[in-house]
Order: C-alpha cells, then sequence, then structure tokens
C-alpha cells in the first residue's frame, strides 16, 4: 500500500475540490474544461490542441486500458495537457497493447493529476458558470491554504487572448511520404497537428510537407504543392492575423485548401468571419453536427473552446467570392463549417480522423482528393 497524497483542484471563483494526487507531484496551472468522450484518454492527453488545459474525464473511471506506444498523437508521444481531474485510477490495466500504466506515463512525462474528485459536480459547475481558471497541488503544495492557493490560480493568464500555436508547432519542416503512389503534394500548417491526419493523407497517396505555424507564403510556394491545409491546434484565433494573412494568400492564389478546428477558425477569419470564445466548448467523441448542403447528420469528434460567429444555409460575400456556413452543432447551434461556394476551399471544426473518436466525417480527406483532382 502506499501512503495517500493530497491533492487539491482549485478553481479561480474560490471553490476547491479534495481527492488523491496521482502521476507526479506539485503543481499545475491551467484552464478547466472537461471531455465528454468514454475512451480515448491516451489520444486525449497527447492532443497539442489540449495545452494549457487541465481536463476532467466525466467518464467515471480511467486507466483501464493503460498506455501504448501506438496511439499517441503528437510527435514523441509527448503529452499537452496540463493537468489531468478524474474519479477513479483504474488499479489493473487490462489491454493487450498496453505497455505501461497511465500513471507510470505521466509520471515520466511530469504531468500532474488528481483522482476521488467528483467529476460529476464539477463537469455541472463548468457546464452552467463556464470553463475557468484552475489549478492541481498535490503533496507539499497541497497543504497551503485554500485563500493562497486561489490566488496563485487567478495569477495565471486568461486562455482568451492567448497565442499558443508556436509553443506547440514543430520547429522545422518535415515529410510524411504517401503510402504507395505519390499522387499529389500538400503543404499541412502545424498549429499542433494530429499524427493521425498526416497518416489520412499518406493512406490517400499525398505527400505531407509539414510546416511551422507562421511559415510565410513564398515560403511554402517552393514545394509547388497542390493543396494547402491548416490543422487543428490550441489558442484564441483572434491572435493569428500571420495564419491569416497567409491563407489570404493561399486563397488569392487559388490554392486548393482544407482546414479543421483552429484551421476551421482561420479560414473563417479569411473570409472575414469573426470568432469568440465559447461558454464551456465542445470536448468529446459524440457531437450530432448537421452538414447543411447535404441534411446528413454526423457523430464528430471534437475538442475546441473557440467558434465562428455566423447563419447556416445563408450566402455572405468575401474577398475571394460567395461562401456559406455549412455545418453547424445540433447540441447548441455553433458554427462547424465554412466553404467558398467555389468548392475551392472548405473547412470544418471537427476532426476527420477521428483519434480517438467515430469515423462518420473521414469522408471529408476524400473531400479533399477529389478537389485536388479537380484543380489538376
Amino acid at each position: 500500500m502506499t501512503t495517500p497524497n493530497p491533492a487539491k483542484l482549485v478553481l479561480a471563483s474560490g471553490e476547491v475540490f479534495r481527492g488523491t494526487g496521482f502521476g507526479a507531484t506539485g503543481t499545475t496551472l491551467g484552464e478547466a474544461v472537461f471531455t465528454t468522450g468514454m475512451t480515448g484518454y491516451q489520444e486525449t492527453m497527447t492532443d497539442p490542441s489540449y495545452h494549457r488545459q487541465i481536463v476532467v474525464c466525466t467518464a467515471p473511471q480511467i486507466g483501464n486500458t493503460g498506455w501504448n506506444d501506438e496511439d499517441g498523437e503528437s510527435r514523441g508521444d509527448h503529452i499537452w495537457v496540463a493537468g489531468l481531474v478524474i474519479r477513479d485510477l483504474a488499479h489493473r490495466v487490462s489491454n493487450w497493447r498496453a505497455a505501461r500504466t497511465l500513471e507510470e506515463e505521466m509520471q515520466a512525462q511530469n504531468i500532474i493529476g488528481i483522482k476521488g474528485v467528483d467529476t460529476r459536480a464539477l463537469t455541472r459547475r463548468l457546464r452552467t458558470e463556464g470553463s475557468i481558471s484552475a489549478g492541481i497541488f498535490s503533496g507539499d503544495d497541497a497543504e497551503r491554504s485554500d485563500e493562497e492557493l486561489v490566488e496563485i490560480v487567478r495569477s495565471q493568464p486568461e486562455m482568451a487572448g492567448a497565442d499558443l500555436a508556436g509553443d506547440v508547432s514543430a520547429d522545422e519542416a518535415y515529410i510524411v511520404e504517401p503510402e504507395g503512389e505519390h499522387r499529389f503534394t500538400v503543404v499541412a500548417y502545424d498549429m499542433g497537428i494530429k499524427t493521425n491526419t498526416p497518416r489520412n493523407f499518406a493512406a490517400r497517396g499525398i505527400r505531407t510537407v509539414v510546416v511551422p505555424s507562421g511559415t510565410p507564403f513564398d515560403k511554402i510556394k517552393e514545394y509547388n504543392p497542390d493543396g494547402v491545409f491548416v490543422s487543428n491546434g490550441p489558442g484564441d484565433p483572434a491572435t493569428a492575423d500571420d495564419m491569416v494573412a497567409v491563407v489570404r494568400d493561399v486563397l488569392k492564389a487559388d490554392i486548393p485548401f482544407f482546414g479543421i478546428c483552429f484551421g476551421n477558425q482561420i479560414l473563417g477569419r479569411a473570409l472575414g468571419m469573426e470568432t469568440y470564445k465559447l461558454k464551456f466548448g465542445h470536448r468529446g467523441i459524440n457531437v450530432p453536427v448537421k452538414n447543411h448542403l447535404t441534411g446528413k447528420i454526423d457523430i464528430t469528434a471534437q475538442n475546441h473552446g473557440f467558434a465562428l460567429k455566423g447563419e447556416p444555409g445563408k450566402p455572405f460575400d468575401t474577398d475571394f467570392g460567395p461562401a456559406i456556413v455549412t455545418h453547424t452543432c445540433l447540441n447548441d447551434g455553433v458554427v462547424e463549417g465554412v466553404a467558398l461556394e467555389s468548392g475551392r476551399a472548405y473547412s470544418v471544426q471537427y476532426h476527420p480522423e477521428a483519434a480517438a473518436g467515430p469515423h462518420d466525417a473521414n469522408p471529408l480527406f476524400d473531400q479533399f482528393i477529389a478537389l485536388l483532382e479537380g484543380a489538376k
């Protein structure tokens, strides 16, 4: 038996949730958010879009599948979440692919967690009042007074206005080669790209040149791309003026464009739309989205705290021709996709690479292939 490690989850509002620490011991700060996925915690924790966020899992038991060496969604299997909040930690790993336990990996990567928290009450609070600055304090750090810990939590920067893509983006360009015949070359901007995205491109014969966020348009022209892609990523899209300018250059050059998540917000801004911070965001693998062009409904994987302002199905003028909001969330009406009516550029707010998550939206990659073929 190990000695219990006292821990506190402290919210900027002054609320304190007590539990037991697991993983590394110490202090971590971030924005408290919740995810409704019942599986896929490894993919969630390694998703760069969760940078600077303390993730609350609504599923009551976490850790039962352990940690493997295949399912990480960042290069080097790096964990990006600031901390993890759960109800129960599985005592035993029960998956044949597991190489170690969740707690062992968290200790190795110095990630702090807290268990034994009433995550139902916490999730209701975040859903009602909204995502909020928070901190996990364990070990000796948890012995400090609640008032002192609240002040530490309140002193951290807010997520609104945070420019974080540079923190998670690759330092230099790299190439993911296609499987089989090379059909197209796509430049992918790494705003926090998940590894399953280039894998989906590769399976369709695409050579993916992954470039750091903010790479100038003149630089990517050297690769003579058939198309340009902008990935998911963390932070406030209102800070991404450089990427908006790049995408406008892409559209002016009439290069086929595809974006997901952060890339959807960037395309929207390039088309003249505004963004705003959601109350508690969409994070999970069961979010229903309606395609207003086809009437089809997909169950999608999502992770975003910001969104575009717009009306579904209503065309609007842009510098690049008419555009339209193509998708919205059936839960709350949030914009989930936008496109030029010409079809040369489109994006969605959710994750068609589905890691983890349902595969309903995977045909969006085939749509990009059709766009590249038509352009040629």
